[in-house]
């Protein structure tokens, strides 16, 4: 018997890749989704704990030493960056008011990169990603934005 000749293999090979995609189109969107907005969550959650208690005088001075965030004092820029980070992510996760999130933590994560740490770029554009999705595509169906949408506004979003 001899070997399967180059066009027998290289047909083989391409229908595996087209079943492969074929089924990788069955996953719904709903599940990148999620996962999305549960990695971005637990990333500004994590850094929301580390500032606790809220107003504690280490996460104070923290703002004014080495954040020296504009306009606002080190003490209100502390405060709120800690509320930010420990309520939004929550929201984030059960995906309601999503895009509205995405945008806060976006700007959080812009004035981080500009005045902050302008070298982790990296990281910032790690987070921007999954944000700018939310912020473009919504939190797919698998959350209650997508409900409340669906059943009182009467439009499917995917």
């Amino acid at each position: 018997m001899s070997p399967p000749s180059d066009g027998s293999v290289s047909r083989r090979v391409m229908k595996l890749i087209a079943a492969t995609i074929d089924l990788l189109e069955w996953i719904p969107l709903a599940l990148p989704a999620l996962v999305l907005r549960l990695g971005i969550a637990l990333v500004f959650w994590r850094s929301g704990l580390t500032k606790l208690p809220l107003g504690n005088d280490m996460t104070i001075m923290l703002f004014e030493e080495e954040y020296r965030v504009p306009i606002l004092s080190p003490a209100l820029a502390a405060y709120v960056t800690t509320l930010i980070e420990l309520v939004v992510p929550w929201m984030l996760i059960v995906g309601i008011g999503t895009r509205i999130c995405a945008a806060i933590l976006l700007v959080e994560t812009l004035v981080i990169q500009v005045f902050v740490y302008p070298q982790n770029y990296p990281d910032h554009l790690l987070w921007a990603g999954p944000l700018l999705y939310l912020l473009l595509r919504g939190p797919g169906a698998w959350s209650l934005d997508y409900h409340v949408r669906r059943h009182f506004v009467g439009v499917r979003q995917g």
